[in-house]
Formats: structure tokens, C-alpha cells, sequence
């Protein structure tokens, strides 16, 4: 999938991936896709209600090595 911009959060427990996807968002413009590769299992819930709760759009996620990248379009 393509993005613009990419989020190393491995390594991280919650809250922590969600707080530093809110963070990197505010300085992207409208449209640009961010990939947040984590570790964390949570990301899996807490960055879809995290994009639901703020608009951002919640693109989906793929494995990737010993993480997974999830991609959400900033709204």
C-alpha cells in the first residue's frame, strides 16, 4: 500500500503508537497516508477507535516482519 509517511512505534505498549500517530498527523497535510508499524497487539483496537474518534480514516493493516503496519489517511 501506498503512503507518505512512515511511523517506526515498534516496540511500544499502548498508549504510546496512538499518541505518536495524533502527534505526526497534526503536522501532515489533509489526504496524506501514514504507516504505523507497532508491535503492540492493542494497536489493532486503539488506532481504528483512535481514526474513529477523530476522523481520520482508518485504512486497514498488513503484516510486516514481527509487526504490522496499519495505514490511516489524515482527515
Amino acid at each position: 500500500m501506498d503512503f507518505d509517511v512512515d511511523l517506526d512505534c515498534e516496540g511500544l505498549l499502548c498508549p504510546l503508537p496512538v499518541l505518536r500517530a495524533r502527534k505526526r498527523l497534526l503536522g501532515l497535510p489533509a489526504g496524506s497516508v501514514l504507516r504505523l508499524r507497532a508491535t503492540d497487539g492493542m494497536a489493532a483496537v486503539d488506532l481504528p477507535h483512535f481514526c474513529g474518534q477523530s476522523g481520520h480514516e482508518y485504512i486497514g493493516s498488513e503484516p510486516i516482519g514481527a509487526a504490522t503496519a496499519y495505514f490511516i489517511r489524515r482527515k
